[in-house]
């Protein structure tokens, strides 16, 4: 997804035009302008100001949307799996599951893991999140545990699990930067690990600070006589999903070549993961409504990766990745910290995972590469940058978590410093291996 399109038809569009597009956009998201529409607007105007006729306009906008095509398309596909797994109950099994098994002694922990392992096995981070809440509001008016402590369990396990799962996100950092997506899953696992542990501490530091969970916040748990699949069951579909996926990367690190010639695309993995896991359910009769279900939880993300893509085009076309290059070199900062430092920007600007890693990929991922850092690394440094400061109150995350735990607005704020430190844990540790360790071994 490495646009080269800096001139079309003589006209170089200016850096200026590039940040003045971006920063339009982001202000119309702020006003409440759908994300979608916020982010054409910002890359019209800004070609047009960049110095672009509006021919040129148009073309710098069908690049951009046609490099996000590729990832478009496996996050459609990663659909079934995620209907499979939210429609059929499975999620809240493996939830419930961990969270019983680890009892309320462990409760920070196992709040925080029982949200990584179902984001990890594809379910988005925000439905993650309310699915585990009603658990942590009941653990919590038993234990004592602030709302802020909590939230930043399920945030943050969410985060490490969001790093290594079959995401959105995660596909747009495996495509962007033309590696597998089964390979960026292993990368991000020690980040991840990291980001687990430090939600487990930090949680249990400030676990008594803030508001306490009140007998008002408890939510009710009907489940209208749906019976949830065993944990057995619910595990087949992401089981699968893992396995076939990793087939490939464990065929190459133990010199199997039966294995190692074994590849199969996130489009093909996923689906059929869904659907067997739909089978062993014993949810046959469902497989089309549920995979119709989670193609409607998909399509909003679609439509803002294409909007990121029209924008991304913008960036891309523009000379602002060379003046960023410029500028790090001048300051004598290392080129590596590009990648982090990118991830990290498009995802505050957009206050989105996804959209940040479109963006960032889009418009850095020929400038990084050009510094001499290997696209698995740079994709490893991008997607972790883009966990930092992704929960800012323009974007949907922010309003959802708190709703979900029953927040204003000021106590979901006095959340977003602690998640800042999960992401920035499994920045650094990305940064460190893969970025100066692993590349100069």
């Amino acid at each position: 997804m490495i646009l080269e399109v800096t001139e079309l038809d003589g006209v170089t569009i200016s850096w200026i035009g590039a940040i003045i597009g971006l920063a339009i956009a982001i202000i119309l998201i702020l006003k409440k302008l759908n994300p979608v529409y916020a982010l054409f607007v910002g890359a019209i105007l800004g070609a047009l100001i960049g110095g672009a006729n509006l021919d040129n306009t148009v073309n710098i906008l069908v690049a951009g949307t046609q490099s996000v095509m590729g990832t478009v398309i496996r996050v459609l596909a990663a659909g079934i799996l995620a209907g499979a797994m939210m429609e059929s109950g499975a999620a809240e099994t493996i939830a419930q599951t961990i969270v019983n098994k680890l009892g309320e002694g462990k409760a920070i922990l196992s709040l925080a893991l029982a949200t990584m392992v179902i984001t990890a096995v594809g379910v988005f981070i925000p439905v993650a999140v309310l699915i585990v809440a009603p658990i942590a509001l009941s653990v919590g008016n038993k234990m004592g545990i602030s709302k802020l402590a909590l939230l930043l369990a399920l945030s943050g396990g969410g985060k490490a699990g969001n790093v290594i799962s079959p995401n959105p996100n995660t596909i747009a950092a495996a495509h962007g930067f033309n590696v597998e997506l089964s390979s960026l899953m292993i990368y991000d696992f020690i980040p991840a690990v990291f980001g687990l542990a430090v939600t487990v501490l930090v949680a249990t530091l400030v676990k008594h600070k803030g508001v306490q969970v009140a007998a008002s916040d408890m939510v009710e748990t009907d489940q209208n006589g749906k019976e949830y699949p065993p944990f057995g069951r619910a595990i087949v579909a992401p089981v699968v999903a893992i396995v076939l996926l990793m087939i490939n990367p464990i065929g190459q690190i133990l010199g199997i070549s039966a294995l190692a010639s074994f590849k199969m695309d996130a489009v093909y993995v996923l689906p059929i993961a869904g659907v067997l896991g739909m089978i062993a359910m014993g949810h046959r009769k469902h497989i089309l409504a549920y995979s119709a279900a989670g193609l409607q939880k998909m399509t909003a993300t679609v439509l803002i990766l294409i909007g990121a893509g029209a924008i991304a085009g913008l960036i891309s076309a523009s000379n602002l990745s060379v003046e960023v290059v410029a500028l790090i070199k001048a300051s004598g900062i290392s080129g590596t910290f590009l990648a982090p430092i990118s991830g990290i920007l498009m995802a505050a600007a957009t206050a989105s995972t996804s959209t940040g890693v479109i963006l960032a990929t889009g418009s850095f991922s020929k400038a990084i590469l050009d510094i001499g850092t290997a696209p698995i690394a740079a994709a490893a440094m991008v997607h972790t940058g883009a966990t930092v400061i992704d929960q800012l109150p323009h974007g949907n995350y922010f309003h959802v978590t708190a709703s979900s735990m029953n927040m204003s607005i000021r106590e979901r704020m006095s959340v977003v410093p602690y998640e800042a430190i999960v992401g920035g844990t499994m920045t650094i540790v990305a940064t460190i291996l893969y970025g100066f360790i692993l590349s100069h071994s």
